[in-house]
């Protein structure tokens, strides 16, 4: 009787040992999971508070070159490691009444708390009514003059020939209004390709601003479209345009 107990108690010991392996299996690979999640956040975040970000467009004041909704990835390496170059399209904070304050619409604490830890992980941007993109015309120094008797803007007496901008029907200036102005030092001189539907430098030159914009202001280079997925671009900014116009 003995020798026939044991066979079966022998096969409950091995049921048990490979219950018990199979749990430690399913256990070490939810541990994996969540490990890579969590590794997979942490790089989504340190990526997005150091090297880039997602934004959405929420004007037509840049088109034909980004239009409503599209999404950019920002290079935030721009301008603490890598300088501002003449046609880079930037983001950047209010320099102050630039932007209208707007009460976004609540969607309720769920839909908000998924915003807000997407936005904190870069995978949304919540805050892009916040900021402002526009192309930087004059760096520190510049001189900036519209316009020629062709219509083109000048920087340091040199006239642009600009393939990105939009203009009204039936206008050929480069922008609608007369200015001479030069950038001080720690500022920008930004404008909208949409010319004549942007409230940039030339809008606000009035402004106790001048128009100008802080470089502290900057967030970055917008460097791509990201979405959706049929104006996917890298973002030019358009070096022989601004040949020869550095300061001598």
């Amino acid at each position: 009787m003995t020798s026939e107990i044991q066979p079966a108690a022998s096969k409950r010991a091995d049921a048990s040992k490979a219950d018990a392996k199979k749990s430690r299996g399913v256990m070490l690979f939810i541990r994996d999971i969540l490990i890579i999640l969590v590794a997979a956040l942490l790089i989504s975040f340190l990526i997005k508070t150091f090297l880039i970000r997602s934004f959405y467009i929420p004007s037509p004041s840049m088109e034909d070159t980004l239009h409503v909704d599209d999404r950019i990835i920002v290079n935030q390496l721009v301008p603490d490691v890598v300088p501002i170059n003449h046609g880079d399209v930037v983001v950047f904070t209010d320099p102050g009444g630039w932007l209208t304050p707007k009460i976004e619409p609540d969607q309720g604490p769920f839909l908000n708390a998924v915003d807000g830890f997407l936005g904190v992980i870069g995978l949304s941007a919540p805050d892009s009514n916040d900021h402002l993109i526009k192309r930087v015309i004059g760096l520190p120094g510049d001189t900036i003059q519209c316009c020629n008797d062709f219509g083109q803007l000048l920087v340091n007496g040199v006239p642009l020939e600009e393939p990105y901008i939009k203009l009204a029907p039936g206008m050929s200036k480069a922008t609608k209004d007369d200015f001479s102005v030069t950038v001080p030092e720690g500022f920008l001189w930004v404008m909208g390709d949409n010319r004549y539907n942007s409230a940039d430098s030339s809008f606000h030159r009035n402004d106790p601003s001048g128009g100008f914009v802080p470089i502290k202001n900057v967030v970055g280079r917008a460097i791509l479209i990201s979405w959706p997925a049929n104006h996917w671009t890298w973002l030019d900014n358009y070096p022989l345009t601004f040949q020869g116009v550095e300061q001598q």
